[in-house]
């Protein structure tokens, strides 16, 4: 049993054959969780935009921002997504590093999702609520900044758990 226990930690330690499908998961997940929460969170406020773009068209171009916002989140899931690939290498990948770079895309991931979310629905309500009081205008940026904060901080530990794969 010590001797079964000994090649398992080698290992785990050493090279896997199946580690690189792990950070190519992450890699991939990152992107996709990112993208969904993007094109979610455009998607949302575009409906806001065109229903509030009837009444009040002047507003349209000044009510953009959550559709800018929510791209932003598909830049971070390119960005681990990039960061992660470029850290997988067969020759040399243990489990450690390919279990790093699925945490880091999940996390970067994840995160842009929920803040797509936050931002479509902050952004459909806030353009709609806008037209009818344009002093709201300043709070609907605030909340869209703190929604994008989420997401941020994902791509942050991404970066981070995916610089721990590297050393």
């Amino acid at each position: 049993m010590d001797g079964v226990g000994r090649i398992l930690l080698q290992d785990a330690v050493e090279h896997n054959e199946t580690a690189p499908f792990f950070g190519f998961i992450g890699a991939a997940a990152a992107l996709v969780f990112a993208c969904l929460g993007a094109a979610y969170g455009t998607a949302k406020s575009g409906v806001g935009i065109a229903s509030m773009g009837v009444m009040r068209p002047e507003l349209v171009m000044k009510s953009i921002v959550p559709v800018v916002m929510a791209g932003v989140l598909g830049i971070y899931g390119l960005i681990i997504a990039v960061i992660i690939s470029t850290g997988i290498d067969p020759a040399e990948y243990t489990l450690y590093k390919g279990y790093a770079h699925l945490a880091s895309g999940l996390s970067c991931g994840l995160a842009g999702l929920a803040a797509g979310m936050a931002i479509g629905i902050v952004g459909d309500s806030g353009v709609r609520a806008n037209a009818q009081q344009p002093k709201l205008f300043v709070g609907m940026i605030l909340i869209l900044i703190f929604a994008e904060a989420l997401a941020l901080y994902g791509l942050i530990v991404g970066i981070i758990l995916a610089q721990k794969a590297s050393a």
